[in-house]
């Protein structure tokens, strides 16, 4: 226990008297943990979002006014038969007239020339990921020509969310690339700062650490001070960027459950305490690395 404080007292000194190498050492953990986290916290609800958008997907198979009504029932019937197909709903012309009014404004519908919405068939889905093989396996059908919208252009003729997801997808890897680089660029910056910061203490006590030789100190009890110097570092950029997560968190993240409320965002907040103890982890290991990388060149005990 009386080591442990003496390392603590000997790390506290050292900061104070290279207190420049010592704020640069913890501002740029802290920058480092902060894009880690923010990314993280990001990652979580682009995962919640991509959840969201998936629950919500459906195909809208618009159809051709003049289709025949036994032809549009039998492809209703074949479609309500595919494997991963939970429901097929018709909607008329009229009905769809209806749902735009409703969520539309009153000078939109105004400029209205008749009905120019088709009718259609809405069609649930079991498992949302199977989006593109049953819009395929539709237009396969035999009577699928005669009753599309457009069967010139079939992909016109039925509309899916499946490109959102992939958009979202392709954002989500996007923004982890940039990120990764960027983290990895600002802990190597980190290390450095804790490297310059122990050797700076290994030169200023290096009399004292001469002395502790000649007596016979143990080389934990020589290097014990430069550990801790550089955990402490850590903790305090640690602490900071945990601080500055929580509050961008409690600030952004229910503006955004309520900007995509419509997606119903289940998103409780409780993944962050595994962030907040993952950028402690990440944080101390800068800090324990740094010190140990010093050590290993400036130290020779």
């Amino acid at each position: 226990m009386r080591s442990i404080l003496y390392f603590i007292r000997e790390a506290l000194s050292n900061s104070k008297k290279n207190f420049g190498t010592t704020f640069g050492a913890v501002v740029t953990i802290f920058l480092s943990l902060l894009v880690i986290g923010i990314f993280m916290v990001g990652s979580i609800l682009v995962n919640h979002l991509v959840e969201g958008v998936e629950s919500e997907v459906n195909i809208q198979f618009f159809l051709n006014d003049d289709a025949a009504e036994e032809d549009i029932s039998e492809i209703q019937v074949y479609i309500t038969n595919l494997p991963d197909v939970a429901s097929v709903t018709f909607i008329s012309k009229e009905e769809a007239l209806e749902r735009f009014k409703e969520m539309s404004t009153a000078d939109i519908v105004d400029q209205l020339e008749g009905n120019p919405l088709p009718a259609s068939l809405s069609i649930e889905l079991k498992n949302p990921e199977q989006v593109k093989s049953i819009a395929e396996q539709i237009k396969k059908h035999s009577k699928f020509n005669s009753v599309a919208e457009k069967p010139e252009k079939p992909d016109d003729s039925l509309a899916f969310g499946q490109q959102v997801i992939d958009k979202l997808f392709a954002f989500a890897n996007a923004t982890r690339l940039v990120c990764i680089v960027l983290v990895v660029m600002l802990i190597f910056v980190a290390l450095v700062f804790i490297n310059n910061t122990i050797r700076l203490a290994i030169l200023a006590r290096r009399k004292e650490i001469a002395i502790m030789r000649l007596v016979g100190a143990s080389n934990g009890f020589i290097r014990g001070p430069f550990v801790m110097e550089g955990a402490l570092q850590a903790l305090v950029g640690a602490g900071l960027a945990i601080l500055v997560v929580w509050g961008l968190s409690a600030q952004f993240v229910p503006q955004i459950g309520s900007a995509f409320s419509f997606l119903q965002l289940k998103y409780d907040g409780s993944e962050l305490w595994l962030v907040y103890a993952l950028l402690l982890v990440v944080g101390l290991i800068i800090g324990l690395f740094g010190s140990v990388w010093a050590m290993r060149r400036y130290l020779k005990v």
